[in-house]
């Protein structure tokens, strides 16, 4: 792992803290200054920041972040707009987001400084809930879209004029609500289980209907509650734990996986060479 990649995740100094630290002399290797930003640390270093040593954790921990509209998901903007990066506290700003909210999103957003879950999470069908508003009526084509899923051709009404996403296949609601409706608008609560690019947008601008609000409110039964816009909380005791039984049982299933995909091949194999043997009688 990078040096100041190292000392972010096992300290409460910030990557561009660690920089400073390096930078200033205040950083040691084995009892001898480092200054080497590009340097890996290996299994056996013994590395100090100011005279304290730095002690590696094998402990993951989790965030959740009430994200503003207006902000962007992302490290670095070449337009120079607001990222989640400069809303955060120092100490944060080397977590990693499961998954992305785009600019005129809000609402709940998961980071963690562990890409191990960061993937288990993004690569899941963990159910995500939304309070979206659209300016006109729900429609019986939209219903039974929302009830059955919708495969297009062409997507790109509702995505951001350069993406390269064109085709989409939408996998059906797992819940989907009215909570309100007018001649101009209607405001639901949907809950889907993917994360696809700007998947709610995308589906109701197949049916002329623009996206005028969108928060996601949960994300695998993780809540945003009453938590403050541009506000964290660290994950409860519970969420922990539900998230710690979450990967064993990810583990659990890939191990079983493996072993049946190496147990098909052994099979094939032996399929092989009855064939063969067959062939010789």
């Amino acid at each position: 792992m990078r040096l100041n990649k190292y000392i972010a995740h096992h300290t409460k100094y910030s990557r561009r803290e660690a920089d400073r630290l390096i930078e200033e002399g205040e950083v040691t290797l084995n009892k001898k200054v480092l200054r080497d930003f590009a340097y890996d640390v290996q299994e056996g270093d013994h590395i100090y920041v100011k005279g304290r040593p730095v002690k590696p954790s094998n402990e993951i921990t989790v965030i959740v972040y009430n994200k503003p509209k207006g902000v962007l998901v992302t490290k670095k903007d070449d337009r120079g707009r607001a990222t989640i990066y400069h809303k955060l506290p120092g100490k944060f700003r080397h977590f990693v987001p499961v998954g992305r909210l785009d600019y005129a999103s809000e609402g709940l957003l998961i980071l963690t400084d562990s890409v191990e879950v960061v993937t288990a999470l993004m690569d899941s069908d963990l159910e995500r809930t939304y309070n979206l508003k659209i300016d006109k009526p729900v429609t019986q084509e939209m219903v039974a879209a929302m009830n059955e899923g919708l495969v297009l051709d062409d997507a790109r009404a509702g995505g951001h004029e350069k993406s390269k996403i064109y085709g989409m296949e939408f996998a059906p609601f797992a819940h989907f609500e009215i909570r309100s409706e007018g001649k101009s608008y209607t405001k639901l609560r949907v809950t889907i289980t993917e994360g696809k690019n700007r998947e709610l947008r995308r589906f109701f601008g197949h049916f002329d209907a623009k996206v005028l609000d969108l928060k996601r409110v949960a994300y695998g039964g993780i809540e945003l509650n009453n938590l403050p816009t541009n506000k964290t909380r660290f994950f409860s005791r519970k969420e922990y734990d539900d998230l710690h039984k979450f990967m064993k049982q990810l583990k659990a299933e890939k191990k079983t996986e493996v072993k049946n995909r190496a147990n098909a091949l052994k099979q094939e194999e032996a399929n092989k060479k009855d064939k063969k043997s067959a062939k010789k009688d």
